[in-house]
């Protein structure tokens, strides 16, 4: 493929992520410029199977067999989509193991038939490929200062943890979507279910509500604190970056204590302010590692 053609087709990952997703672009800034073209295209895979899920057409379920054939296509270097022939470049740059994106196709199928999970359990088969996956994806392009294995745990933690803090923000349009991911089991244990959430999201006030949000707000925040110290598993170069997606994540959840754990009748975001203030000491700070040790470019 001419070097033109794959460019562009990792331009158009950028661009998707720096539509998309604000956040998580932001940190990106922090990598090494040579890094930060794979995290765009894993980005960019995972919002294509996205919108097959959030805004299926008329057969979903074909559409994501499709994805995955034309996946299958691109790793094997016959070109596709923009966003394909930029995923299986970074797979073949970085070594990713491409067992990764059949999981997480699998999760993704699942959202075409799960409505709602009975317990952390099962909603941790969900999140394991569409979440943990993707940090397991991500450690090959970031870099670890030992055995990649030894970062693995923390590195699916830590996608877990991004996932449960969305789940928590996304209530109100998982429920239009005709979904909930929020344990049924910890919801009942403060009276709360499905059509009482549905009640809230019509007029709010509801304390019970408010409670079970609290409730799974601690319960995320503690997945944070087991995947955070593992940020120092990883190249040095990468670690603001992850650092800094960890905090700006986690201001979600101090968005939504600030609402008093209302997340039915607004959506919690991070103001831009807060969020240029977590990522300027990450970027001195990513700044000070590359001048401690500059980074070789990948192979080209």
């Amino acid at each position: 493929m001419p070097d033109a053609d794959l460019a562009a087709a990792y331009r158009a990952c950028r661009l998707i992520n720096a539509e998309h997703g604000r956040t998580y672009y932001l940190a990106t800034r922090l990598l090494p410029p040579r890094r930060r073209p794979a995290v765009h295209a894993l980005y960019g895979f995972a919002r294509l199977a996205d919108e097959v899920v959030d805004d299926p057409g008329p057969d979903p379920a074909a559409a994501l067999a499709a994805l995955e054939d034309d996946l299958a296509t691109a790793l094997r270097g016959d070109g596709g989509h923009p966003v394909l022939v930029a995923l299986a470049d970074t797979v073949r740059r970085y070594g990713i193991d491409p067992g990764l994106f059949g999981t997480f196709l699998k999760s993704m199928r699942m959202d075409l038939t799960v409505t709602d999970y009975p317990d952390l359990d099962a909603l941790a088969e969900y999140t394991h490929g569409s979440a943990s996956v993707i940090g397991l994806m991500m450690l090959p392009v970031l870099g670890t200062v030992g055995p990649r294995a030894d970062a693995e745990p923390a590195a699916a933690a830590l996608g877990e943890a991004f996932q449960l803090t969305n789940f928590l923000r996304d209530v109100g349009e998982d429920l239009d979507r005709g979904r909930l991911y929020l344990p049924a089991d910890h919801l009942a244990a403060f009276g709360v279910d499905r059509e009482r959430l549905l009640a809230t999201r019509a007029v709010g006030g509801d304390r019970s509500v408010r409670r079970a949000i609290a409730h799974l707000v601690a319960h995320t925040r503690a997945v944070y604190r087991a995947a955070v110290p593992g940020i120092g598993l990883l190249d040095p170069v990468a670690r603001p970056c992850v650092a800094t997606a960890a905090r700006l994540y986690a201001g979600i959840l101090d968005e939504i204590e600030r609402a008093d754990h209302d997340v039915l009748t607004r959506r919690a975001v991070v103001p831009v302010r807060r969020r240029l203030a977590v990522a300027g000491p990450g970027l001195a700070r990513v700044l000070a590692a590359r001048v401690r040790r500059p980074v070789p470019a990948p192979g080209a």
